[in-house]
């Protein structure tokens, strides 16, 4: 809201990745194409997982869903960064930049969460295999997705709200390739101590909550498969954490860098790389983690393929 004499800004302009002409047209192909990817990738990981009754299971009820997520992660941020590819004029409205920054946090929160509830998953699969269907039930795997779920559109509406109430009445030009909460933060001409820090804490408290979940998990699952005793069963196990554990590395150690940081720390040019990272390229790249390293996605692919050839 505008406070005293200040004017709250009606648009942004975003500065986008680069100003030059042949590098705009090289980056639009480069990120149509992974967009491409990441929505060819990702509806084929959900139109596998629901037409092979082999992988009607939680992992893959997770893994389906996660794939969701990115879908609408990638989608809240490429279409209209491929648009300012194109157009001299890159602005944005203070409304749908707000918008973009709220369903941003939506769906990378809920991502956050869905891969500590993943790793929960794992952990009773491999340790507690007798009581797994017992336990992971229908009904509380939806309960574990829509928590997810609710998490994220918490963290997005506290978010919000208080970029919201920040006025902006200097500069509109934000230095970033889409509406992010630093780049926001660092336009206001009010004090953002007190978002900065509700931006650190909500982060850390993120943050610190699902990697403590999911390092407890695979605490356990390493003693678990220690104990296994044959080579096979051991390989089994193991193959089935190494695509989650990648993921988790991937999207922790960006967002880590991005958020947990000293406002004073913050290179705006250096988070616009990191960025395109864990907003475009990890949902292409999470398809391909799952399904290469996995032996039972491989299999129904190549059994819906034969089918499909035949």
């Amino acid at each position: 809201m505008a406070e005293g004499n200040h004017t709250l800004a009606s648009e942004f302009i975003l500065v986008g990745l680069s100003d030059h002409p042949k590098m705009k047209a090289a980056l639009f192909v480069v990120f149509l194409l992974i967009y491409v990817i990441t929505l060819s990738g990702n509806l084929g990981i959900i139109i596998l997982i629901q037409g092979d009754p082999r992988l009607h299971t939680s992992m893959y009820f997770f893994l389906s869903s996660l794939s969701v997520v990115d879908i609408c992660f990638s989608s809240v941020i490429a279409p209209r960064t491929l648009v300012n590819f194109l157009s001299e004029r890159r602005t944005i409205s203070f409304t749908g930049c707000t918008g973009q920054t709220f369903f941003y946090i939506v769906f990378v929160t809920t991502e956050c969460f869905l891969l500590a509830v993943m790793a929960y998953d794992r952990y009773v699969a491999i340790c507690n295999p007798l009581l797994y269907s017992t336990i992971m039930t229908r009904r509380q795997c939806m309960q574990l997705v829509v928590g997810s779920y609710i998490g994220g559109i918490l963290n997005a509406i506290i978010q919000t709200t208080f970029i919201i109430r920040l006025p902006f009445c200097g500069s509109n030009i934000i230095n970033h390739f889409f509406c992010d909460v630093p780049p926001l933060l660092a336009l206001s001409c009010a004090s953002t101590y007190i978002s900065e820090m509700i931006l650190f804490s909500l982060a850390g408290i993120i943050e610190l909550s699902t990697v403590t979940s999911i390092l407890v998990s695979y605490i356990f699952i390493s003693c678990a498969i220690l104990r296994i005793r044959s080579a096979e069963g051991r390989q089994k196990a193991l193959s089935t954490c190494a695509s989650h554990l990648t993921a988790v590395t991937l999207l922790y150690g960006t967002t880590i860098f991005t958020y947990l940081r000293p406002s004073s720390s913050y290179s705006l040019n250096t988070d616009k790389v990191v960025s395109v990272f864990y907003t475009v390229v990890i949902p292409m790249l999470n398809p391909l983690i799952y399904s290469l390293r996995n032996q039972e996605v491989k299999d129904a692919l190549r059994k819906t393929v034969g089918r499909k050839l035949l």
